[in-house]
């Protein structure tokens, strides 16, 4: 049986193909349009799914959309006929609810199939549980709490669960308009950073800074027994107001969401083009704070509820990998699993096993040990390379000297990524033993601001050896502490609180990108690698045409896709390069 889970119409638009029950393919359409966090539908990530399944559409047994427009009628209406809201934010959900209730005809109308076969195999699975069944259902756990914490989806911020075997139970759930994901984004767009999903942004910046507001922010928000919590509405727009929102074709936008008495509050806000001050970076770290109090506020509560050790988090709030990295020791959990598209591309993956292991009751036997779900390609033909590689063995052995005398690279190999973050098969990868290097790759390659930190990847077996109490991450979705006598050693990814955001590589899961870090362990007794997603203010590359485009027009220094190696030099105009592809 072949279920396709789909997220339309919301940020981060994706498409997940299950088959009996196993991962066959996720990709998010971003990666295809080269805009990030592409809204709309997601023609082109279903079309590669089946692609990458070898289905045609009528193989489509059923379909999961990770919405339910009819989720919590009740509750809006009385909302609506309680709070009053303003005419404009009633119909921008109205907008919304009817391009949602349109997704049977698109859907139809992009695989040319009847509508009426489209509706009859559909299944509208509410957003917080197709986000709690992406995590839950592709664990490593018989049994499990279950959380996602977000900024709003079908009315839910926060939703509370136990999971066992094929069963999701919902415990409790926080409604509209109450939300720590809402309180972030106000305060993020505060800071002068208002695109969609500029949030990791923020919580970059705040180790530059002290907490010193804590208890200014701390009166945005008001938490309350059994893990509940509520927002201070005065300070928020999105309930009363409404609030500006485009998830059509193209990037997704949202207008602010805080009102003027946060500026009372904090001072006047922000405006992105001025320069990031120290009181900037003191909200930041006061943000992060407030936001870490609440989130460990829901988790033990929830492990009040279920008394179990083993948690599974997602929702765009388990992306704060800073907090993330701190659940074991805030809370009781000692297990914790998160899958590295935890945000709302992730519901399209929910979805499908929520169709499949809940609605039908289908054993689980898929365990989520790796994030490469994304298309593959044939290795093109690089008429400019001098230099092709018969082993693997010559590939990362040369491709490591490169990097440890101080060449950056970019690395294309293997399916494409699923989730947010790069883990070494479309990577740019550094020394991290270089203390420039940092500067080198924001200024001159990455162009972006300067205190945006960048990640270790790390052999697991030496992740001990340069952490404190992290644990293996293949999804890079954690921060740990560096040990004080290593981070002299690798200064280009130790942030400026001695923390890192590590990827742990296995020889299992990442054999060649292991390999890699191994030869590079030989020659400088550092089993670590400064890896960054192969990009320059877009998303991701995607296919070998497009990580040769962004190699040309940075300062990278080699660019290796397969088994063959292209050097700046060797390279005269993006012209003639691209030309050189047959």
């Amino acid at each position: 049986m072949n279920v396709l889970g789909i997220n339309a119409y919301h940020g981060d638009v994706s498409a997940a193909l299950v088959r009996d029950g196993e991962l066959v393919a996720a990709v998010e359409e971003e990666r295809f349009r080269r805009v990030k966090h592409w809204a709309g539908f997601p023609a082109e990530a279903i079309r590669s799914c089946l692609e990458m399944g070898g289905l045609k559409p009528e193989d489509v047994d059923r379909f999961a959309v990770s919405r339910d427009p009819k989720a919590h009628l009740w509750r809006k209406a009385l909302y609506a006929f309680r709070r009053r809201p303003g005419l404009g934010l009633i119909r921008d959900r109205a907008r919304n609810r009817s391009r949602i209730a349109s997704l049977p005809s698109e859907i139809a109308a992009s695989l040319s199939l009847p509508e009426a076969r489209v509706e009859e195999r559909l299944h509208w699975v509410e957003h917080h549980p197709a986000h709690l069944a992406s995590a839950f259902f592709v664990s490593p756990f018989e049994d499990a709490a279950v959380c996602a914490i977000d900024g709003f989806g079908d009315f839910v911020s926060t939703s509370f669960a136990m999971g066992r075997g094929s069963r999701l139970d919902v415990l409790d759930r926080v409604f509209f308009p109450h939300s720590l994901g809402l309180l972030y984004l106000a305060v993020t767009q505060y800071l002068g950073f208002p695109k969609y999903g500029d949030e990791y942004k923020v919580m970059g910046l705040a180790p530059y800074g002290k907490p010193d507001f804590v208890h200014e922010v701390q009166k945005l928000v008001s938490l309350e027994p059994g893990g509940r919590f509520s927002l201070a509405l005065p300070f928020f727009k999105h309930w009363s107001e409404g609030v500006s929102m485009t998830w059509d074709e193209g990037e997704p936008t949202i207008g602010p969401v805080f009102t003027e008495e946060l500026e009372r509050l904090l001072g006047p806000a922000r405006k992105p083009d001025e320069p990031v001050t120290a009181k900037h970076e003191a909200i930041a770290a006061s943000l992060q704070v407030v936001f870490e109090e609440g989130a460990f506020h829901v988790l033990n509560a929830l492990y009040e509820k279920t008394r179990s050790k083993r948690l599974c988090l997602a929702g765009g709030c388990a992306m704060n990998s800073v907090a993330n990295g701190k659940i074991r020791s805030r809370t009781p959990f000692e297990e914790v699993f998160i899958q590295p598209a935890s945000g709302d591309n992730g519901t399209a993956l929910g979805a499908a096993f929520y169709v499949w292991n809940h609605v039908l009751g289908k054993p689980r036997g898929f365990e989520m040990k790796h994030s490469y779900w994304g298309p593959a390609f044939d290795e093109p033909d690089l008429a400019l390379s001098p230099r092709r590689f018969e082993d693997t063995h010559d590939l990362v052995e040369w491709t490591a000297e490169q990097i440890a005398t101080g060449k950056v690279v970019g690395w294309f190999q293997g399916r494409m990524e699923w989730g947010a973050r790069a883990l070494g098969n479309r990577s740019i990868l550094a020394d991290p033993r270089r203390a420039d290097m940092r500067e080198i790759l924001n200024a001159k390659i990455k162009l972006r601001e300067k205190f945006r930190p960048f990640a270790p990847s790390i052999l697991e077996e030496r992740l001990g050896d340069f952490f404190e109490g992290a644990v293996a991450d293949p999804f890079m979705i954690q921060v740990y502490p560096v040990r004080a006598e290593k981070r002299s050693a690798i200064p280009a990814v130790t942030h400026v609180d001695g923390s890192g955001r590590l990827q742990t590589v296995s020889r299992e899961t990442n054999p060649l990108y292991w390999e890699l870090l191994r030869a590079f362990e030989r020659r400088t007794g550092v089993p670590v690698l400064l890896n960054t997603s192969f990009n320059e203010n877009e998303p991701i590359v995607h296919r070998p045409q497009e990580a040769l485009d962004c190699f040309l027009r940075t300062d990278m220094d080699v660019l290796v896709i397969g088994n063959q190696a292209l050097e700046k030099k060797a390279a005269l105009s993006t012209e003639e390069a691209m030309s050189a592809w047959t």
